[in-house]
């Protein structure tokens, strides 16, 4: 683009770059009645929110009603030549994205049998407005959004445990869990070192006045540090994972649904990449539901007979007490459970536990709730110290009904500017599949065939910029306005995007000839022959209006 006068002169144009940051607390909320069913009938007014046990003042509030809806096609104008304009056609492109992300690095052999046959019965049943999309924790298995079975089959075919290192086997001595790990090296718990002590000297044979010997401490806690080590590993890679896919998501232009599908695992020390996981997902208009593919699992009350170190032997006529063993197994299967909760509770999500029944686990987790609430405040003298904050949302005067909405979020630890907010909200409504008509904006496509494999894709932009203000400076009437239009597939992949800013420095003269034509910009794409959806999304920094348009085009 090149507009050469005074009026708009381009100071940039680019790929446009999607970014998250944190400055409004968000929580989305879903209300349920006593029989389970979402409430879509309340208002702000009758919710309340608390930061650190203070209410706090709901400046943004939304009720969403997550019923498929189509795409929005072109508006037509007369600006552009009737034979140039592509005509508005009716839009059958997607409504909803279902990206399944399967645990490979966590799950065993068992679970994803059991998990893959459900989630083929899932996939052979997808809607016609629906993609499924299939990834992996470890990275090994991918799988873009599609609607084609076979494919999918195809990719849930290829899914196979990947751990980072192989299983500790029943012969393992000592035998340490991850949760046992963590408790013995960061959190110093002399029992469960102690639990250890007595498994290495079971398993290993030692003379029990090897019990309290500093080498046999420092075996223990070496292999403590081992397991963590290879057991922090594989969760950051877990929620790297989780969090590019987020990022990968927020670039659908329908509904968009995670499905994390894990036995679950820890995530010690990080509970501040989770909480930023959750609201990146909340700022970017991701749900996250979770299917514990352990299904319904019990501890064994005195250990695994299979290994020797762990075994508790109940004492005959003496009434059984829990040693710190076994208290261990327990909260460390319950522990696997809160990254699974947290993200599903956090972003108004589904979290499938406890059930064997994994073909209604992948009905249930696929689906969203009829009806959810947006809610947002800006905490008062907020400290950006990085500090966590528990969150409580409740209703006035409705307390027969179920609440499920985040439990708190970490205060950012440095501030946002009024530049990085702005780029903040462009980047989400590009992100977004709704329209908004605060600026008159009139999109049109063009497209030129220069042969049967390649094309030229033209989105022309007509701003009508009467409705605009301007501010007086140096003899000037001055605004900005930010331009981002962007390209999706078929399938509702996003191809390309590109951003201008078009800075306007008008004489009075000069205002008033463009308060007759307006502001044009063309934006040109080399893609194939197909069908198309474009989106442009305007914004002006005076009066921060926007406006999005949605636009389809088939190039045959």
């Amino acid at each position: 683009m090149a507009i050469k006068d005074e009026s708009a002169t381009p100071k940039m144009e680019e790929a446009a770059r999607f970014r998250v940051n944190v400055k409004l607390v968000l929580a989305r909320v879903v209300v349920r009645d006593a029989n389970g069913h979402a409430v879509g009938n309340l208002h702000k007014e009758d919710f309340q929110i608390f930061d650190n046990g203070k209410p706090q003042v709901i400046s943004d509030f939304d009720v969403e009603h997550l019923a498929p809806q189509p795409s929005a096609a072109a508006n037509a104008t007369n600006s552009i030549p009737p034979s140039a304009v592509q005509p508005a056609a009716p839009s059958t492109f997607p409504a909803r994205f279902v990206a399944y992300l399967f645990d490979d690095l966590h799950l065993n052999f068992g679970d994803l049998a059991q998990v893959r046959e459900a989630a083929l019965r899932r996939f052979n049943a997808l809607a016609p407005t629906e993609r499924a999309a299939i990834f992996s924790t470890s990275g090994q298995t991918t799988l873009d959004f599609t609607d084609d079975p076979v494919q999918l089959k195809q990719a849930l075919n290829k899914l196979m445990p990947r751990p980072i290192v192989e299983t500790q086997g029943p012969t393992e001595c000592p035998l340490i869990s991850f949760y046992q790990a963590d408790l013995i090296v960061n959190k110093h718990d002399q029992g469960a070192l102690q639990a250890g002590l007595n498994d290495y000297i079971h398993c290993a044979n030692l003379p029990q006045n090897m019990l309290n010997s500093p080498s046999t401490d420092a075996f223990v806690e070496g292999k403590a540090s081992e397991v963590l080590n290879v057991g922090e590993h594989e969760s950051r890679l877990a929620t790297t994972v989780l969090r590019d896919l987020v990022r990968r998501m927020a670039a659908m232009p329908g509904q968009r649904n995670l499905v994390l599908v894990s036995p679950g695992f820890l995530t010690p020390d990080m509970e501040y990449e989770d909480n930023d996981l959750v609201d990146r997902a909340l700022r970017s208009q991701v749900v996250i539901s979770s299917l514990d593919a352990r299904g319904l699992y019990a501890d064994i009350p005195f250990g695994d007979a299979s290994n020797p170190g762990r075994v508790e032997l109940e004492i005959p006529g003496q009434t059984y007490t829990p040693t710190p063993r076994t208290v261990m197994d327990t909260l460390s299967a319950t522990a696997q459970d809160d990254i699974l909760s947290v993200l599903a509770y956090g972003t108004g999500g589904n979290f499938y536990h406890n059930s064997n029944n994994m073909e209604e686990g992948f009905r249930r987790v696929a689906d969203n709730p009829e009806f959810y609430y947006m809610l947002g405040f800006t905490p008062q003298n907020l400290k950006m110290d990085g500090r966590y904050h528990t969150l409580k949302v409740t209703l006035k005067n409705r307390e027969k009904y179920d609440l499920q909405a985040r439990r708190g979020y970490y205060a950012p630890r440095h501030d946002v500017s009024a530049e990085e907010e702005a780029k903040r909200e462009i980047e989400d409504e590009v992100l977004s599949s709704e329209e908004l008509h605060q600026l008159p904006v009139a999109l049109h496509t063009q497209f030129f065939k220069s042969s049967d494999t390649s094309a030229k894709l033209t989105v022309v932009a007509r701003v009508d910029v009467k409705r605009l203000h301007y501010k007086q400076a140096d003899n000037r009437n001055q605004n900005d306005l930010t331009v981002v239009t962007a390209v999706f597939d078929h399938n509702g992949n996003v191809l390309q995007a590109n951003q201008k800013l078009i800075q306007m420095r008008w004489k009075d003269e000069t205002l008033q000839n463009k308060l007759a034509s307006g502001i044009t910009l063309r934006t040109s794409f080399d893609v194939k022959p197909g069908r198309y959806l474009v989106r442009v999304v305007a914004r002006d920094t005076e009066q921060q209006l926007m406006s999005a348009e949605n636009g389809a085009v088939e190039i045959p």
